[in-house]
């Protein structure tokens, strides 16, 4: 299964490598890569936090398994997200690019979310995971944080042209993915899981 996951989880890039291949990258192309791997490495973050509810509900850990890997896929789209902003945005000038990180807040929060996402994607190993002992799920709680200056990047992108349809689906599914943590939730997600 976890096979399966893998290559569906690169798809998007597949897609995105055959765009460019074919020269139909749109108009615009560095915005429509740079939109599409945003908008997959938080399609991923959301996969990632539902692990936890489905195995609240199903009572089963087998969703568990699956966790890691999607959220380094999450990590994987943003380092190309990333990557292409500094690159074909910013040309390596980290002048501008601290301007723009001063200058315009969803680029401050898309900025804050991915140095968040890299001590997590750094201790996703099982090796980390027994070293750091507690401090391992402490540090990964850091995802709920992630989680909203994930979505106040993509909602101040989106406000700015007046389109919060697609960003509230995301900001409504967060927020909900997030309540299921909330102890008395949880609490009764498990009981209806036994009954």
């Amino acid at each position: 299964m976890k096979i399966i996951i893998f290559f569906l989880a690169l798809l998007p890039l597949d897609r995105l490598i055959w765009l460019g291949l074919t020269d139909d990258l749109s108009a615009n192309p560095i915005e429509f890569i740079t939109r599409s791997t945003g908008t997959w490495a938080l399609v991923f973050l959301c996969l990632t936090l539902a692990m936890t509810p489905l195995r609240l509900i199903g009572n089963s850990v087998a969703w568990i398994r699956y966790r890691r890997m999607l959220g380094l896929f999450s990590f994987f789209y943003a380092c190309i997200h990333f990557g292409i902003w500094l690159w074909l945005d910013q040309d390596f000038d980290l002048g501008a690019m601290f301007k723009d990180v001063v200058k315009r807040p969803f680029i401050t929060m898309g900025f804050i979310s991915f140095v968040l996402l890299i001590p997590l994607a750094l201790t996703s190993t099982h090796w980390a995971q027994k070293k750091l002992g507690r401090r391992w799920a402490q540090l990964h709680r850091i995802i709920y944080l992630i989680a909203c200056t994930a979505i106040l990047h993509y909602w101040w992108h989106k406000a700015g042209k007046n389109d919060l349809d697609t960003v509230s689906i995301y900001a409504a599914i967060l927020t909900l993915l997030l309540c299921c943590r909330i102890p008395y939730i949880r609490k009764i997600l498990s009981k209806r899981s036994n009954t």
